[in-house]
């Protein structure tokens, strides 16, 4: 009987969950219920899943809304109607036009106007599909109303919006947020009615009893009703089926790319190639993937012509036929991958590909996949509200001061907690204190100066700390999903609203939990910056060193042999390579000994919070550096994974032990890895799996303690594992930079630097390149780009780094400079460019014109006379050249600290020395060369600060992990735990005073700091 019914997908206006529609309903014997969510269809899907499990007969529609003002409800007679629905509501979402009064004609729809529109809009002559709703508060306007004789147009209209008082308030609250206003400015209009809450199947009955075909022909309106999806086992894969025009012709097409491509990838066909080739062309063939096979193929193929670099990556490694032909490059036979960790019978889902292109290429080929594929959508996410940020939302919509919202923002979660516990269970005098100090603050006067008192502004934070916790975790705004792309078969209006956001591509409203769940399953498009580093070292490579040989970036395998590379991967010297640069992974790679690919594909994964949080992270390295403490593994354990002395790294692992150790098939032990990443946790599938193993593991013999030891092993660790393939997809892409950074250091540290960096700092990167030997040369006049360039080992470092140096200066600099030459003089660049006193004072002051010979103070006089002079407002060619008055200054004393202060106001960094700049005595102490000789010995080392971070102990306490270089510019790290890490603060760049204790692990030093101290520096001698 309700036809108009939101849940918090009405953003900022919605109170609960669609799930929790359902319970309402079933609380109040209501047997079929409409969710009619305004402008938007979020929560179809998931609704009508749901309600099926609730034994309850799901409608969905939309109520068409122009800011709070109701135009019309539509109801979905069926899908086609729900497509019809989502195809018009999306008209007005991407052009962001008004929703017009009355609707154009939607076929298998019903429109509902509400009773007070159908007044407005003197409505007298109706539709076959059209009705006036009425709601309870209505009745009473309906007696004395034209349309009463209208009889069989009239159906209820009772909005559900609301439960309870609660959640009024948090409705007005969420009002006030979503127009940014005070509460006590929210005017009535906005808001929805406190009546617009469900009543019960009876009540309902009783309030229309005056009426009796008013509910009558309400109920044969959702009787017409039926929208259906398959969801769960009864879903159908909603992607695009075939490829080519049937599912033959994919095959044929499959096959034969595996058939021409085979020995590309394979110089010696084996039969255990050809096995394995075989039994995975069955099951793609069987569960009719072959389609999202060669989409992906197609996708790959395509950024290949354009000459792009990809990674295929994820679970899509471990597949022969996706690195035959060319998906990944990733040999799953040479890494021994299971193919069950891909596909398998207990899989519905399409298989699982993430692609990875350049950040500056992955437009381009979102773009061909949108022109190329008919029905074609982004996927959504959804952006909730965090609990930080409503308490400052709601702080400000209930008048807070500043201050005052700053201290309840700071305070801890555990604090919040209480004080939300305190306000709950406070007795009624309190609680009627706090109430009716919100009544007082809904009632203000306009009066910006506003006093509170102590005590309101306790009452008024108790309040916003019950509303945020009920308001945390709401759907604030939709946004879209990093990687997701739908190509369907249907189209996208089938399933849901689109929405137009600054990428410009139709992007779906619902995420990729409800889109798993009814079949649509997202392809995988990611960018990222390794790869634009790697292509842009080659052009690099290629203009600064143009004798050279050609680079076959693609020849990875002798890469991987390379004494020099892999020399890199253990001694830490892989700063700027793509996903190994990281402290911890350098660290990592230090106590391993890391120095071939399959113990990079091992790194990559123990470094994962699971195998770190389980113990396995150090008795992997244990066991791998002392080949003798690999009997202290299980026997069975070690057997089934000798590769990794009998230690799960991998997710493949928790199959392995699975499948050997429990006896389950692989496709069951891909559930029980699957079960384990949260997601399928409470799934009837994943507990009878795990009971499987128990009882397998019991009649096979093995003890309980070892049993169960084995299970939370599984347990602390398999949700957070990488899948071999994956790690072994991105060691490829490392082994691509590490050749580069090995062979052609400062041509590859400018790709990184020109394309973002990664885990350090520009300032970081330049130091990396000067120890490789570069020459480092501020911004130039006349070599410098946008960019940073590299000519011969000389680094000039772009314009773009001076953030206050206008774009359009740039460009007009560097046309004229390109079009009539490098300019010969102060004076001859002001005649060529026009720019204002203000920005040619950045370039002087960066010493851009340098190679003039005059100081930055002579340049500066001698630019305020030129520009005083001219005065121009646009340069055009001069016929003649003009001969202007000379000057003679007097000598102007400089300071190079004068330079250095300049540099880090412009740049934000200087490529001066930071020990130089110390003001203070250096005191003894040692390098980071020498730690190793002062085991656990208290040192004093200095060192100019690389990147430091806060880090959490078992115990939940703040730690503090830092790495610096010394003097001589190599690295060492250190920690300051628990017990100093408050006391000595690390206050940003700068060279730091650490003294400490050398420990030693598996050969890699670090300190614990015991005390530190900032090095105080010169002054500017300026101020």
């Amino acid at each position: 009987m309700y036809l108009n019914c939101h849940s918090y997908y009405s953003l900022r206006y919605g109170t609960f969950s669609e799930v929790e529609l359902l319970q309402l309903a079933i609380e109040n014997n209501i047997d079929t219920i409409a969710l009619t969510d305004i402008n938007n269809t979020s929560a179809c899907l998931n609704f009508i899943q749901q309600a099926k499990k609730h034994n309850i007969k799901p409608v969905v529609g939309v109520d068409f809304r122009n800011g709070n003002t109701q135009q019309y409800i539509a109801i979905a007679k069926s899908n086609s109607g729900f497509k019809n629905i989502n195809r018009y509501l999306s008209t007005f979402l991407e052009s962001k036009t008004p929703i017009p009064d009355q609707p154009e004609f939607l076929e298998d729809v019903f429109i509902i106007y509400p009773f007070e529109k159908a007044l407005e809009l003197n409505l007298t002559s109706f539709k076959e599909n059209e009705f006036v709703g009425v709601s309870v508060a209505e009745i009473n306007k309906l007696r004395f109303s034209y349309l009463k004789k209208y009889e069989d147009k009239l159906v209820i209209q009772q909005q559900v919006t609301i439960r309870n008082k609660n959640d009024f308030n948090a409705h007005r609250l969420l009002r006030a947020i979503g127009n940014n206003m005070l509460l006590s400015k929210l005017p009535t209009t906005e808001q929805c009615l406190p009546t617009d809450k469900m009543y019960s199947a009876t009540l309902l009955q009783q309030h229309f009893e005056e009426f009796p075909y008013i509910a009558a022909n309400t109920t044969a309106l959702l009787q017409q009703c039926n929208s259906e999806f398959g969801f769960g086992s009864n879903r159908e894969n909603q992607n695009k089926q075939y490829y080519c025009n049937s599912f033959e012709e994919d095959c044929t097409m499959l096959l034969q790319l595996c058939n021409s491509n085979i020995n590309r990838r394979y110089k010696n066909v084996t039969q255990k190639v050809n096995d394995r080739l075989q039994k995975e062309l069955k099951v793609i063939l069987e569960l009719k993937f072959v389609s999202f096979f060669l989409i992906n193929y197609d996708i790959v193929n395509y950024a290949k012509s354009k000459g792009y670099f990809h990674v295929g990556r994820g679970s899509g490694a471990n597949s022969i036929v996706a690195y035959i032909i060319g998906i990944t490059d990733v040999d799953p036979i040479e890494l021994d991958l299971y193919f069950e960790r891909f596909i398998n019978p207990f899989r519905a889902s399409p298989p699982d590909f993430d692609i990875d292109f350049s950040w500056k290429d992955r437009d381009d080929v979102t773009n061909y996949i949108f022109k190329r594929f008919k029905n074609t959508a982004l996927l959504a996410t959804y952006n909730t509200f965090k609990y930080k940020a409503v308490i400052r939302e709601l702080g400000k919509v209930f008048g807070l001061p500043k201050e005052e919202i700053d201290k309840l923002s700071k305070k801890s979660k555990q604090e919040k907690t209480l004080l939300g516990q305190t306000y709950t269970s406070s007795n009624n005098s309190v609680q009627q204190k706090t109430n009716s100090t919100a009544i007082a603050i809904q009632e203000q006067s306009n009066s910006s100066a506003i006093v509170y008192q102590q005590q309101e502004i306790d009452s008024i934070a108790k309040l916003v700390l019950k509303y945020g916790k009920l308001i945390e975790g709401f759907p604030n705004y939709i946004s879209v999903h990093s990687a997701g792309i739908l190509i369907l078969d249907k189209p996208i209006h089938y399933y849901s609203a689109t929405n137009l956001p600054p990428k410009g591509y139709p992007t779906v409203q619902f995420d990729m939990n409800i889109a798993d769940d009814v079949g649509v399953f997202k392809f995988d498009i990611l960018g990222q910056r390794g790869l634009a580093k790697i292509k842009e070292a080659l052009e690099i490579i290629k203009k600064n060193r143009p004798n050279d040989l050609p680079i076959d970036i693609t020849d990875v395998e002798s890469f991987k042999k390379d004494k020099n590379i892999n020399h890199l991967l253990k001694s830490g010297g892989a700063i700027g390579a793509y996903y190994v640069e990281s402290p911890a992974m350098r660290g990592l790679m230090q106590k391993l000994q890391t120095q071939d690919y399959l113990g990079l594909v091992a790194a990559s994964s123990i470094i994962r919070p699971g195998v770190s949080g389980s113990g396995m992270k150090d008795e992997f390295i244990k066991r791998h550096r002392f080949p003798e403490k690999r009997k202290d593994a299980n026997p069975i354990l070690l057997e089934i994974m000798p590769e990794t002395y009998g230690v799960m790294v991998y997710q493949e692992d928790v199959m392995k032990v699975a499948s050997k150790f429990a006896d389950l098939t692989l496709g069951e032990a891909d559930v029980l890895r699957r079960g384990m990443s949260g997601k399928y946790r409470s799934l009837k599938e994943f507990k009878a799996v795990e009971d499987k193993f128990v009882s397998n593991c019991k009649k096979k013999g093995h003890k309980d303690a070892l049993i169960f030891e084995v299970w939370n092993q599984i347990k602390s660790f398999a949700g957070y594992a990488f899948a071999k393939g994956h790690s072994a997809s991105y060691a490829v892409e490392s082994y691509q930079s590490l050749f580069l950074k090995c062979y052609y250091p400062i041509e590859f540290m400018v790709a990184v630097l020109n394309n973002g960096g990664g885990f350090y700092s520009a300032a970081h990167y330049i130091h990396e390149a000067r120890m490789k030997g570069a020459i480092i040369e501020l911004p130039c006049i006349n070599k410098s780009n946008h960019p940073n360039i590299v000519i011969d080992k000389t680094i000039y470092l772009g314009f773009g780094y001076l953030k206050s140096l206008e774009h359009l200066v740039i460009k007009r600099l560097l046309t004229e400079r390109q079009l009539y030459g490098e300019f010969s003089s102060l004076e001859n660049f002001i005649e060529r460019v026009v720019i204002s006193i203000e920005q040619l004072t950045i370039l002087i002051r960066i010493d851009a014109f340098r190679f003039t010979g005059k100081t930055k103070t002579q340049l500066l006089w001698q630019a305020i006379f030129k520009l005083n002079a001219t005065k121009q407002q646009s340069k055009q060619a001069q016929l003649f050249k003009i001969q202007h008055k000379k000057y003679e200054l007097p000598k102007l004393e400089s300071h190079w600290l004068e330079n250095v202060y300049d540099e880090m106001e412009l740049l934000g960094f200087t490529i001066h020395d930071y020990f130089k700049l110390v003001a203070e005595p250096f005191l003894p102490s040692i390098k980071a060369k020498q730690m190793i000789d002062f085991e656990n010995q208290n040192v004093l080392i200095y060192g100019l600060l690389v990147t430091t971070r806060y880090n959490t102990t078992s115990q939940d306490k703040l730690m503090r992990l830092s790495t610096f270089v010394d003097k001589d510019g190599n690295y060492f790290d250190a920690v300051h735990f628990t017990n100093v890490v408050h006391l000595y603060p690390i206050n940003g760049i700068g060279v730091y005073g650490c003294y400490g204790k050398i420990t030693n692990r598996y050969g890699f030093c670090s300190m614990n700091i015991i005390k530190s101290k900032t090095m105080g520096v010169l002054g500017d001698p300026r101020s």
